[in-house]
This record gives structure tokens, sequence and C-alpha cells, in this order.
């Protein structure tokens, strides 16, 4: 099998360098909150599968918090398992992404969490949120 690595020099990621259920990643979906008039603001977490690029599960979280309460962060990874059956070796996890309960609930799992900038994840998020934007729109009101 051919060396899937990103060449030298660069830090991009791409999902031929993982084997399904091997990782998974998290990011938000949405730049912007979504808005809603009953319930306030909300970012959307996802979790993905980085070889399938299939999104395991997605949770709103009000964007009035600073990050996914302990509880919201072991339902999002307990969705996955139920999904693969399994816990996958690695989560990656934007650093800009405000996640330590979330990184600390993964590590009780027994999964190792890795942070790294966005921008590497690029290649596996990029799709989801555009179809996110498309589905939800830009600023609307739901």
């Amino acid at each position: 099998m051919p060396d899937v690595r990103p060449p030298k020099g660069t830090s991009v990621m791409h999902p031929d360098q993982f084997k399904v259920n091997e990782a998974w990643l998290v990011f938000k979906l949405n730049d912007e909150p979504i808005h809603t008039d009953r319930d306030g603001d909300f970012a959307f977490l996802a979790l993905m599968d980085a070889a399938s690029c299939f999104i395991l599960s997605s949770m709103p979280v009000s964007a009035s918090q600073a990050e996914p309460t302990q509880l919201q962060s072991r339902r999002l990874l307990k969705k996955g398992q139920a999904h693969k059956k399994r816990w996958p070796k690695t989560l990656y996890v934007p650093t800009e992404l405000a996640a330590q309960l979330l990184s600390v609930e993964a590590e009780r799992l027994g999964v190792h969490v890795v942070r790294v900038p966005e921008d590497q994840l690029s290649a596996f998020i990029d799709e989801a949120r555009q179809g996110f934007r498309e589905h939800f729109g830009g600023h609307a009101v739901h």
C-alpha cells in the first residue's frame, strides 16, 4: 500500500490516511450561531469518522456555553460508539474549539486525544460545513 501521509512540509490531514474507526474528529458545523426564537442561539458539534467522513453524531450546544458539558460530551461520544460498536484509537479536536471537558471524557473512555489546528482538518470538514450552511442558511431564524 502506498504511503498516504502528507508530503513533508505540509500538515493537512486526509481521509486516505486512516482506516475506518481508527480515528474520529469533532468539530463545529456552523461558523455563526443558529438563531432560534424559542431556545436562543446554538452551535452544532459533529463527530465524524476520519476514514469515511461519515458523521456519527451531532449535537446542539447553546452559544451561551463556553464548551459542551461533561454530560453533553459523554452523549456525543456514546452516540458515536453506539453506531460503530467500539471506540476509536484517536480523537482529533481542533485547537480552536473549546473542548476541555470533551477531551477529558474521551481520555476517560480510553481514546487518545490529539489537538490540531482546524485548517489541518479541512479535507474532512469543509464539505460537511457547506452542506450544513445550505440546509440551515446564514443568519436565518429557525
